[in-house]
């Protein structure tokens, strides 16, 4: 069985007792409850049809709880890998597209293989470059990015995000005068209801609730309200032209897609032929040309399209009450009546107009699970989103192993943090076969798993199972879920991500961590929306802070305290013998520090000439490379030739077994080698025959170990 386990983890689980087995199913069906509406926001914050966020709470959360090690973590759709998959993915492709869909499934298996690699590999330990200042500073950049990306949704304005963060925001607020107030409130109102619930009555389900009662008074007032109109019905003839110019660049972009599609599929039957030929270099450069006029026309329909949702219409019928005509708010004809409705442009398609007069919608999911199928692969594709796919397969790992860690201290479960790699990289890759998009632990849904009694990860089997049930049959009581209210789950789930106390804290212990968490958190939000450099940014910031702390660690010269020990000469006001030069050295002695080691050791003998020993303390020493014992190695030839001799004490096993396996050991000799301090200075008294107290140094009883 116990092989079993390392293969199988989820055997561990059995026999299970219906005590236990009580206890996971209540456990799982309140995680679905919280499940089911955090899946559909967090595919909507991915750029995703909010369906794809029920396909990514299927397997994957099933798969990280029978291949991880712990049994609370619940895997699944999380606020920020979500984020860092939209944000990668927006300049790539148009959010929602096929193309960007695709890519978010691409994404997830690159990031799920590895995962998958770390763990086989156990590599486990690596994620230790993304030190926790960092991710302190990032996570509460991006939960305020996550928060702020919402805050169109909240208000019920359009606006296109592009790869500035800051003006997209500005031009939200900008709308603010043309707020939705139907939308506002009911975002606002669910808001109201998860923070009363969950600070009044825990217990319960507040996220469900609030979707269950504003689902109800969406469907009730009839909150959407959608209409259509042909682009000759638009009153203001410069919105005319512009909706004009989108169809006829729409067209010109959907014959381009075409002719590269022909090229391409031209230019590979040439190449598989042939090989690389002329005339297939032509046609490769006359792809790119086309790939390039897409491109540009892409940009400008994004352009004309963020201005076009700007404005805001009233629709006013003609006399037979069929024609109607779309007018810029205020600009109705004197005496006309309009229908009392504002209305703004979605899209514009083929020469139809999609109009908005309501609020939005989820709208219809798909019913059933989709068929697996291997995700399309492609060079490019992957060369555009490895280093997106590194970041995230490294964040949603630290993500999740800390919040196991955190509930592994009550329960005393033993966490494998390799084991964990393998469970979230089989769940993000098996989920890429059913269309999922990157998932990794989410501390909500942990928390609310452990609150709710789970002992085994079946309490995630069942809540996988709830899911599937809702995809299959309970999609269409999800139609009318206002999008505002996703936008207040967003929100609610991120505010626990904001912790500047903890940015504090880590400057207090040490000012490099919070001068790393600061910039983290700094760069984040300067570089938003690619966060993955802003975290980039904040680990090679400690890595380079890290360094220059080991390039010059802390080198004591020792004075004979009246103790007996050996303590820091100039903070304890000691005096230095003449003879004997005692120094300590904190640290491992590696190639980035063999310099300074170096200048401080002649430093000291240079202020005294006189000595006859040098006594190196090497308790504080853990590690030496061979730059490190190529240096002690040129000191012990250099000062033995000017009659200082070098001696060493408390050297440790690994430091010793480098020294024996190069000579240097042969070299130094080995009655030059003491187990402690006082062996050693008790030695070169005796070899300078000094003995008894002395004006150099004060003998009383002699303590092991060095202090100071």
């Amino acid at each position: 069985m116990k092989n079993l386990s390392r293969f199988f983890p989820f055997v561990r689980w059995f026999p299970m007792r219906w005590n236990t087995l009580s206890a996971d199913m209540i456990a799982g069906i309140t995680v679905a409850l919280v499940l089911i509406p955090q899946a559909i926001a967090y595919a909507q914050l991915a750029g995703l049809p909010p369906y794809y966020g029920l396909y990514a709470a299927f397997l994957p959360v099933m798969l990280g709880a029978l291949w991880g090690s712990s049994s609370q973590l619940a895997t699944g759709p999380a606020a920020i890998v979500s984020l860092l998959t939209g944000t990668a993915l927006a300049p790539l492709a148009l959010s929602g597209s096929a193309q960007f869909i695709g890519l978010a499934i691409l994404l997830a298996l690159m990031v799920g293989l590895i995962q998958l690699g770390l763990g086989i590999f156990k590599l486990g330990e690596i994620v230790n470059l993304l030190s926790h200042p960092v991710i302190i500073g990032f996570s509460n950049a991006a939960a305020i990015i996550i928060a702020l990306s919402q805050l169109n949704k909240l208000l019920g304005v359009p606006v296109k995000f592009t790869q500035n963060f800051t003006q997209d925001i500005w031009a939200v607020l900008q709308q603010i005068d043309n707020t939705h107030l139907p939308t506002l409130f009911i975002g606002l109102s669910a808001i109201a209801i998860m923070w009363s619930l969950k600070k009044f009555a825990p217990r319960l389900p507040g996220i469900l609730i609030a979707v269950a009662l504003t689902t109800c008074v969406s469907w009730y007032i009839g909150f959407e309200h959608n209409g259509s109109v042909k682009i000759e019905q638009i009153a203001d003839t410069r919105i005319k032209s512009l909706a004009n110019d989108i169809a006829l660049t729409s067209a010109r972009n959907i014959a381009l897609s075409k002719k590269i599609t022909a090229l391409s599929i031209q230019s590979k039957q040439m190449q598989n032929a042939q090989g690389d030929n002329p005339q297939s270099i032509i046609l490769h450069s006359a792809i790119e040309m086309l790939k390039l006029e897409q491109t540009i026309i892409e940009k400008e329909n994004r352009a004309r399209n963020l201005l076009l949702r700007k404005y805001s219409f009233e629709r006013v019928a003609d006399s037979d009450g069929k024609n109607a005509q779309l007018y810029l708010s205020g600009q109705t004809p004197p005496g006309s009546t309009s229908d009392g409705y504002r209305w703004r442009i979605k899209n514009v398609d083929q020469g139809e107009i999609k109009i908005s007069g309501g609020g939005e919608v989820v709208g219809n999911i798909p019913k059933g699970i989709p068929s697996l199928h291997v995700p399309s692969v492609s060079w490019d594709a992957i060369k555009a989103l490895f280093s997106t796919a590194l970041v995230i397969a490294l964040i949603g790992f630290m993500e999740g192993i800390s919040i196991a860690k955190s509930m592994a201290a009550t329960t005393r479960q033993r966490i494998d943090p390799n084991q964990e790699l393998i469970g979230q990289g089989l769940a993000n890759i098996v989920g890429s076969f059913n269309q999922s998009f990157p998932v990794s632990g989410s501390f909500s849904r942990s928390a609310v798993n452990f609150r709710a009694g789970a002992l085994t990860g079946m309490s995630s089997v069942f809540a996988g199972l709830i899911v599937l049930f809702t995809i299959l049959y309970l999609t269409p009581l999800l139609y009318h879920l206002p999008q505002s209210v996703l936008a207040a789950i967003i929100m609610m789930a991120v505010t626990g991500l904001i912790n500047l106390k903890a940015i504090k804290h880590a400057w207090q212990a040490h000012k490099h961590d919070g001068a790393a968490a600061v910039i983290a958190f700094f760069a984040t939000l300067f570089f938003a929306p690619n966060l993955e450099l802003g975290i980039l940014v904040g680990a090679s910031l400690a890595i380079i802070l890290y360094l220059m702390r080991t390039m010059k660690p802390r080198i004591l010269i020792l004075g004979r305290h009246a103790d007996g020990t050996l303590r820091d000469a100039k903070l304890n006001k000691l005096r230095i013998s003449d003879n004997i030069l005692a120094v300590r050295f904190d640290g491992c002695l590696y190639f980035g520090n063999v310099p300074y080691f170096e200048d401080a050791i002649l430093e000291v003998l240079a202020e005294k000439p006189k000595a006859k020993y040098l006594l190196l303390l090497g308790d504080g020493i853990n590690q030496l490379d061979a730059s490190g014992e190529e240096l002690i190695h040129h000191l012990v030839k250099r000062l033995r030739e000017n009659g200082v001799t070098m001696v060493f004490c408390g050297m440790k096993k690994q430091v010793m077994d480098i020294m024996r396996s190069t000579g240097l050991a042969d070299l130094i000799g080995n009655e030059n080698f003491f187990r402690n301090e006082d062996m050693a200075l008790e030695a070169l008294y005796g070899r300078l025959h000094i003995e008894g107290p002395t004006t150099e140094f004060t003998l009383l009883q002699p303590m092991l170990g060095a202090q100071g």
